[in-house]
């Protein structure tokens, strides 16, 4: 059995089925997220080396990817400063940043865990896997542990 709309609801049909799409491509680039592949990397005022250079990133720094401008991301951190990053020294590898003072890294996904170190604020972390409530991190010496995701910004 087949059904046809009418042409109005057609219409209506197809703009309300564009609509959602367009939202939910704007929902993911707006939720974008890239890390630093290589060891520093200068994110500029604006889209090309001839714009000044704002900050330096170390490999793993996270970021949210706000727009795209041919090879250019502008991008946000964790505490909102923005500016632009030339895409190709990016990558698809999930990290998070410590946003708090000290971070316990715990031996398991509890706030009951025993304690391995702690973490400290501005400190950058691969993730390893996640939780609802916890993120499996490991630093770039090899410890891991798991943290408390309210306590991360990132992936």
């Amino acid at each position: 059995m087949s059904y046809t709309l009418k042409p109005s609801l057609t219409r209506h049909f197809l703009l309300a089925l564009g609509i959602s799409a367009s939202l939910s491509s704007l929902s993911a680039q707006a939720q974008q997220m890239v890390s630093i592949s290589n060891p520093t990397v200068n994110m500029r005022s604006g889209p090309g080396t001839n714009h000044s250079v704002e900050w330096a990133l170390s490999k793993g720094y996270p970021l949210k990817v706000l727009k795209r401008q041919g090879q250019w991301l502008q991008v946000s951190d964790f505490e909102n400063d923005r500016g632009w990053v030339h895409r190709p020294l990016t990558s698809s590898a999930a990290h998070h940043v410590v946003r708090v003072k000290v971070a316990n890294l715990r031996q398991q996904p509890s706030v009951r865990s025993r304690i391995l170190d702690k973490l400290e604020y501005g400190e950058v972390v691969r993730t390893l896997s996640k939780r609802p409530d916890w993120v499996k991190v490991q630093r770039p010496g090899g410890q891991a542990g798991w943290v408390s995701r309210k306590l991360l910004w990132g992936w």
